[in-house]
């Protein structure tokens, strides 16, 4: 009754709101959806859609919980999608999306069904985009980490029930096999028959049900003309069971129920365990999202304190955060102290100390003291949200060698199946009775499911653990990369440094001691908000007498009184002019890379102090590891060049180069690169996006601007550079256990294959193979997830 002219052939649907679905598909020429899946959409009578209920989604107070603003007029979402079966939904849902006005990127991630949307908010409606996923027979919401999981814990529960069936009915068949293998022909023929019987109603819900994602994957693949790992799999389970059930009915020739059985049984068992393995890397997202609290105490304008939604705070909001409590959103402390627990964020088990002034992360846990902060950032604005979205991003695509691996799979499957078929025919003109079993076992033991697996499996094991460890890969190919990498090439200042001045010495020119002399500096730099001035405070732990009538010249240095003494600290040529004495002769002997600041008074010079940005304490071992390691190691800063050539030399590090500008960076990468070099580079400010975008792998520090992260392919989220030398360490880690999986998989299909073809492999043992390679791969993975191992 509701017809539907498809490829010019008339289809029928179930419903009016079908018809309506598949017409709408048609129209905007996406016929190819039915083409290509796999899998039964829902019906459109399951996703009912009020026009009003969707313009709710419109509302900027809705909006303000999974929506940002890319830029000045694009806005981005995370929307979760219900309904997806297979890849074509992927792809028609994608097309669709991006063929409404406005829209400028979409992305749906297959594993997590989260979408990635962005459009122009001046041509298009949110509200739009939903409804046309709906138009479509799916429903579209706002990121719900509650749905997600949902989600996730129903398929796990069916691939559960799967294995389970299989695992039952392959335990059972062997019962019955077992008997009949062991009596080697003794066997009356009734009783023979009898266990045939049995094995074949035991064997049917494992070849009609468990079995079933195995046949949707052929038949995809088959529609699309390729051929992947589950061709094989399928045709191996369909032929051995077709021909078991034909040999019970004519109670003669061979049957492999237990074969198809154990098959599926043990393959099932391999997904399962590839499956945990990407549940692993979800969770921990599932887990990032739920670090935010569901409410916060807001402080109105009278002092007075409300508990409301996290989600209605908004930038400026005063909020206060008891102990124990979690941080609702990005800000700053205004009032108290305490310390911070951002393990889960940053991967630093220490407690941060936060004092008036400090940054706050939204989904920390406030551990001491109750502080108050003010709002900065909220909902996808918000670093956790970032961070979140990055881990997405790293997620959805594909490194190079896994893709080498798939394409080498689709042409070893379709190689396979010429080889069986070739095989098959010099059989049946040998042996009929054997050349299909032969064929069948050929099918099973050289399945290239454990090639297919070699990559993804080891990938998505040292990405978690990566996190784990307080490193964020962004990108899919970023660890394959690094393994690969030849020279490492570091920013000095923020990266190698620790990006801040400290005293490094005091050379007295007067009567004073040091300890006075660094009191009388502090009292006058107290009041400036010069990194220099800083250094010196923080040097007397906040001891020193008050400074009285004092002002700032900037770009010169402080002048002040300190009991009635008028007293300079500043740059050596503008405390000299106070009292009209040459510089001191100790000036000549203060090295290039050292910043000096002299303190005098109307009488002469008191002090000069020596300052300098300190090398990290962890950054030598980190260049003894990487050239250990082999690789190069290259110094390039903006700064001055003999600040550069100095943190040079107490790291050990011989080429290097200062006063280098972003595009003379990039050219140095670009030559490298032009030798054949493999470049990670590693940075943290704005000057370095460039650099960072060029390099065939990018790091950035979790303390860089938000330039150079966005830039980067892998972000330290804690300020320990034995972090980065874990991650390198790792990287070459998963390589060679990647490397391990792939050239075992070669070698047992290059073992197997000879065998089978000459007939010494049943299909039993086949199975028990093909399997037992599938997951020695997967365990072999499994182990990046373990440090160390």
């Amino acid at each position: 009754m509701f017809p539907v002219r498809v490829d010019g052939v008339e289809r029928a649907t179930c419903c009016r709101g079908c018809q309506a679905v598949s017409q709408t598909i048609v129209d905007n020429g996406l016929g190819a959806y039915y083409r290509n899946r796999t899998a039964m959409a829902p019906s459109a009578r399951s996703v009912q859609v009020v026009p009003g209920e969707l313009a709710v989604y419109d509302m900027p107070e809705v909006q303000r919980n999974f929506v940002r603003d890319a830029n000045e007029h694009e806005k981005e979402a995370s929307l979760l999608i219900d309904g997806v079966t297979c890849a074509a939904c992927v792809w028609l849902i994608e097309q669709r999306i991006a063929r409404l006005p406005g829209v400028s990127a979409v992305s749906l991630n297959y594993a997590t069904r989260r979408a990635r949307v962005r459009w122009d908010a001046r041509e298009t409606a949110l509200s739009a985009i939903l409804a046309a996923v709906a138009a479509l027979g799916y429903s579209a919401h706002p990121y719900d980490a509650g749905r997600a999981e949902e989600r996730l814990r129903r398929e796990r529960s069916i691939l559960l029930w799967r294995l389970f069936i299989a695992g039952f009915s392959m335990m059972q068949v062997m019962m019955y096999a077992v008997p009949v293998y062991i009596a080697e022909g003794a066997m009356t023929p009734d009783i023979e028959q009898l266990m045939r019987i049995a094995s074949l109603v035991l064997t049917l819900p494992v070849a009609l049900w468990s079995a079933v994602p195995f046949y949707g994957g052929a038949w995809r693949d088959l529609r699309r003309g390729s051929v992947g790992m589950d061709v094989p799999v399928t045709l191996g389970i369909v032929i051995a069971f077709a021909a078991s059930v034909y040999a019970t009915w004519t109670a003669g020739g061979d049957v492999y129920f237990d074969s198809v059985s154990m098959f599926v049984f043990l393959l099932l068992g391999a997904r399962y365990l590839e499956m945990e393995a990407r549940a692993k890397a979800v969770r921990t997202q599932e887990r990032l999202v739920r670090l935010v609290p569901a409410s916060a105490e807001r402080i109105l304008g009278d002092g007075s304190a409300e508990r409301i939604a996290a989600a209605a705070l908004r930038p400026g909001d005063l909020v206060r955060v008891r102990p124990g409590e979690g941080i609702p959103a990005d800000g700053t402390v205004v009032e108290g102290s305490s310390k911070a627990d951002e393990a889960l964020l940053t991967g630093e088990s220490r407690p941060v100390n936060k004092r008036p002034g400090d940054p706050l992360t939204g989904g920390a846990v406030n551990l001491d003291g109750v502080v108050v902060m003010r709002v900065t950032r909220i909902g996808e604005d918000t670093v956790l949200a970032g961070i979140v979205r990055l881990m997405d991003r790293a997620q959805t695509e594909k490194p190079r060698i896994a893709k080498l691996a798939d394409r080498v799979a689709r042409w070893f499957v379709a190689s396979l199946l010429l080889l069986t078929l070739m095989t098959f025919a010099v059989w049946w003109q040998i042996d009929p009775q054997r050349a299909l079993w032969i064929a069948v076992a050929m099918l099973v033991v050289t399945c290239p499911c454990a090639l297919s697996l070699a990559t993804p499996a080891a990938l998505t094991a040292a990405t978690g653990s990566a996190y784990r460890d307080g490193v964020l890969v962004t990108r899919g190919a970023a660890l394959e990369t690094l393994a690969r990498a030849t020279h490492f090439v570091f920013d000095k200042t923020g990266t190698l440094t620790s990006g801040r001045m400290v005293l490094a010495g005091i050379r007295t020119l007067g009567v004073e001691s040091s300890a006075q002399c660094l009191a009388l500096a502090a009292a006058l730099e107290s009041w400036s908000e010069h990194p220099v001035g800083r250094a010196l405070v923080a040097a007397a732990n906040g001891v020193h007498p008050v400074a009285s009538a004092v002002s700032v010249v900037t770009g010169q240095g402080v002048e002040g009184r300190v009991g009635g003494r008028l007293l300079r600290i500043g740059r050596p040529e503008y405390v000299a002019a106070l009292h009209g004495q040459a510089l001191p002769a100790d000036m000549d002997c203060v090295p290039d890379a050292i910043a000096a600041v002299a303190l005098g008074d109307e009488e002469g010079w008191i002090a000069l102090f020596l300052l300098d940005d300190v090398v990290r304490h962890d950054a030598p071992a980190l260049v003894r590891d990487l050239a250990a390691g082999g690789a190069h190691v290259a110094l390039l800063s903006g700064d001055r060049r003999q600040r550069v050539a100095h943190t040079a030399f107490e790291l050990g590090i011989a080429d290097h180069a200062g006063e280098a500008s972003p595009a003379e960076k990039l050219a140095y990468v670009e030559k490298l690169q032009a030798q054949g070099a493999v470049v990670a580079m590693i940075g943290d400010g704005v000057n370095d996006a460039p650099v960072l975008s060029r390099a065939q792998v990018s790091i950035a520090l979790g303390s860089g601007t938000e330039l150079a992260q966005v830039s980067a392919d892998i972000i330290l989220l804690t300020d320990r550079l034995e972090a980065l030398a874990g991650t390198v360490r790792a990287a070459r880690r998963t390589l060679r256990v990647i490397r391990q999986n792939l050239g075992w998989a070669m070698a047992y299909n290059a073992v197997a294959l000879p065998l089978a073809m000459a007939g010494l492999v049943t299909p039993l043992v086949a199975a028990i193979g093909m399997s037992a390679s599938s997951l020695l791969v997967v365990l072999n993975a499994l182990r990046l997830a373990s440090p160390g191992k």
